[in-house]
């Protein structure tokens, strides 16, 4: 009888931990819906353990809707595709001259490097020549680039819509990626 009450416990105590661990990862999950030339959901896993600060801006901006309509303003074929200008990048308000050098009306970051190489998939925090400058830009890997390994900060990984992604329009390589009539994050949410 014994057994069977322990047994029992160590059975439903899996099954709490199973939906609390499920419960846990869904809050670090963020999904992208994609629309333009390419259509569909990219989605990202994120890394707090890894990047806080950075994580927390993300769910931050994502929560009051902040990167909905959203352009990938810089797509450069075989490296990345960037986004994430909430000040000069919405489409309704989109400054083609300015867009790649706004952010947030939040502060900017100090940096999180970490060991995590930038590989297929990779996302990290956008900035400029000063490390502790990411805000709320962001860009995905098409490829690896070991260049900036332990330079930019990685806050997460791409769960699924890799081909989303690599369809996303491209941008004129003599412009550093520039994208004319650029396609946008629709929406952009933690998945529940």
């Amino acid at each position: 009888m014994f057994r069977c009450y322990f047994l029992k416990k160590i059975l439903i105590s899996f099954i709490f931990g199973v939906f609390l661990f499920k419960s846990a990862l869904a809050e670090n999950n963020l999904v992208i819906e994609v629309e333009g030339e390419a259509s569909g959901i990219i989605e990202i896993t994120l890394l707090p353990d890894l990047a806080p600060l950075h994580v927390e801006r993300i769910k931050a901006l994502a929560y009051d809707g902040s990167y909905d309509g959203v352009v990938f303003h810089r797509v450069i074929d075989g490296f990345m595709a960037q986004t994430g200008d909430v000040q000069f990048g919405n489409n309704k308000a989109f400054n083609r001259d300015l867009v790649g050098r706004g952010g947030s009306s939040l502060p900017n970051l100090p940096s999180e490097f970490s060991d995590l190489p930038f590989v297929e998939g990779t996302v990290g925090m956008a900035r400029s020549q000063d490390p502790n400058s990411a805000n709320s830009q962001f860009f995905i890997m098409f490829k690896p680039a070991p260049h900036l390994n332990n330079n930019y900060t990685v806050f997460g990984m791409v769960s699924s819509g890799m081909e989303v992604l690599k369809n996303i329009k491209k941008g004129d390589l003599k412009k550093n990626g520039s994208v004319i009539n650029p396609d946008i994050m629709k929406k952009v949410y933690i998945k529940k």
